[in-house]
């Protein structure tokens, strides 16, 4: 069973944010379902304080997964907690076979945007597939076989 932590801090920033909208209530009802039963992962950031970030990956056919509900809480940010995250979340999606790893995001969330573009995503066209209203950019990251990821 996933902790209501993955719950709770992607409400954080969303309701800060924007609104809730029915795919985000659909992960949340069902996390284990939407996220880990197809094969995705979700990561958790854990200090002395308790749950301070997550995100989750998940398979969207193919040789393409998807990097979702990234969250760190505001007290933890600029302690390196996104950038654990971000690792963990590549070297899933590529040992899961891997070949890129896309998001959908918005450009009012800089800092977010910034740690994307600093692991090498760049921004595609946007798939209208996802379901979200808030979308103004989708990012994808190359995962290329027998390659090394460089962290800057």
């Amino acid at each position: 069973r996933v902790p209501p932590h993955f719950e709770r801090l992607n409400r954080e920033w969303i309701e800060r944010h924007f609104v809730l909208e029915p795919p985000d209530l659909e992960v949340f009802r069902d996390p284990e379902g939407q996220i880990i039963a197809p094969g995705g992962q979700i990561f958790f950031v854990v200090d002395d304080e308790g749950v301070r970030g997550t995100c989750a990956v998940l398979p969207q056919g193919g040789d393409s997964f998807e990097l979702a509900k990234m969250a760190v809480e505001p007290a933890a940010r600029g302690r390196g907690y996104g950038d654990l995250l971000m690792r963990a979340a590549i070297a899933f999606a590529r040992q899961a076979g891997a070949r890129r790893l896309t998001l959908v995001s918005n450009t009012a969330l800089e800092s977010a945007i910034r740690l994307y573009k600093k692991y090498g995503f760049v921004a595609v066209p946007i798939h209208t597939g996802h379901g979200y209203g808030r979308v103004d950019i989708q990012m994808e990251l190359e995962l290329p076989e027998n390659a090394r990821t460089c962290f800057r």
